[in-house]
């Protein structure tokens, strides 16, 4: 028996099509924000990265739901868009007033860090013209009815944008469900997002409503407890070679939402913003499958790791019935996504897929 029951690629317009925002980001490379006098620009947005890494580096056929103010700033990012050759016909054009007091593009200024100073995050993202997107806005019957979707991935920095976004969320989700498309969701739970809005306590609330649409959740430890509230006793990282404490976090969550197929997570422990250990789990059914970890991992810029990761494990899927083959793909997806600067994947399918053989990192000639 078939794990999902996906739509034939024929019948489809896109393979898969992300919901969420896109953010300049400013990275002042080696150095500190606080004391930058240049950045380099990247474009990134957790939801985005995860469509532009299955265009980019696997070839599929993806599209963005998002929205951009019409200015200069905007067209920048759809600059990078059309380099990253994610669809943009579902983007929405906000108007643009002129200084940004109805809507303006979202920034977001990133140090990668070193050593023992970990990565940092400022992000100047406040009323941003995805944040302003609401129900009816987006007609989810052209999309998933006419065009027609494999897989619909959405996740929790999206949903915790706005009030109206979450409701966002659920509206695709329920489309998406309607006309026979795989859902995907990232809890991603990020503090900053919550702070002003209620905390974990608001963001529970929305997590655990849009949980009960999805068909494959993917969280770290943190994500499942902040976002759906399930505490996992003993939790001790990768402190146990079974993995213990992430089996039981994925047991539970399949248990309180039975929709769930598939759970999967990343697996790291974090030795200083340039090593870690990667690996990464999934639990489909009543099987746990394990991607081989990588112990000491070279690390350089780490932010979209697990953006990548996410690409790599529904490429798998959308390319096959096999939990671990998926895995496995994420897996070393989202390790060489962090060889390189920025939020986006820069690696190759026959880079992903020697990777997974273990073929070293010898010169190649």
């Amino acid at each position: 028996m078939s794990l999902f029951d996906l739509k034939p690629a024929a019948e489809c317009r896109f393979d898969q099509v992300s919901l969420g925002e896109v953010m300049l980001r400013f990275d002042p490379g080696v150095g500190r924000i606080r004391t930058a006098r240049s950045f380099q620009v990247w474009e990134g947005g957790g939801e985005y990265n995860v469509a532009r890494g299955l265009k980019r580096c696997f070839g599929l056929r993806t599209g963005l739901v998002s929205a951009f103010v019409d200015n200069d700033i905007g067209r920048l990012l759809e600059d990078f868009l059309y380099q990253g050759g994610v669809d943009q016909s579902y983007v929405k054009w906000l108007p643009f007033d002129g200084v940004g007091r109805a809507a303006r593009n979202g920034l977001n200024f990133t140090e990668r860090g070193y050593g023992v100073r970990g990565a940092a995050g400022t992000s100047d993202r406040g009323h941003t013209a995805a944040s302003l997107l609401k129900p009816g806005d987006i007609d989810w019957e052209q999309l998933f009815g006419r065009d027609g979707v494999r897989w619909f991935h959405s996740g929790g920095i999206f949903a915790a944008l706005s009030e109206s976004t979450a409701t966002v969320v659920k509206e695709a989700l329920t489309a998406a469900r309607k006309h026979g498309t795989i859902t995907s969701y990232d809890l991603n739970y990020r503090p900053s997002l919550w702070k002003a809005i209620g905390g974990k306590t608001a963001a529970q609330d929305v997590n655990t409503r849009i949980a009960k649409l999805v068909d494959v959740m993917i969280g770290n430890e943190e994500d499942f407890t902040a976002c759906l509230g399930l505490e996992v006793p003993g939790y001790a990282g990768l402190s146990t070679l079974d993995h213990a404490a992430y089996k039981t976090m994925m047991t539970e969550a399949m248990r309180h939402f039975p929709n769930f197929r598939v759970v999967a997570t990343t697996l790291r422990t974090v030795m200083s913003a340039n090593r870690n250990d990667w690996g990464a789990i999934c639990r489909a059914g009543d099987t746990f499958y394990e991607a081989k970890l990588r112990r000491d991992s070279d690390i350089f810029d780490r932010v979209g790791g697990g953006d990548s990761f996410a690409s790599g494990l529904i490429y798998g899927f959308l390319t096959g019935d096999d939990p671990q083959r998926a895995v496995e793909y994420g897996a070393a997806h989202g390790a060489l996504a962090m060889t390189t600067p920025g939020d986006t994947s820069t690696a190759t399918l026959e880079e992903v897929e020697k990777l997974m053989k273990g073929v070293g990192a010898r010169v190649e000639r």
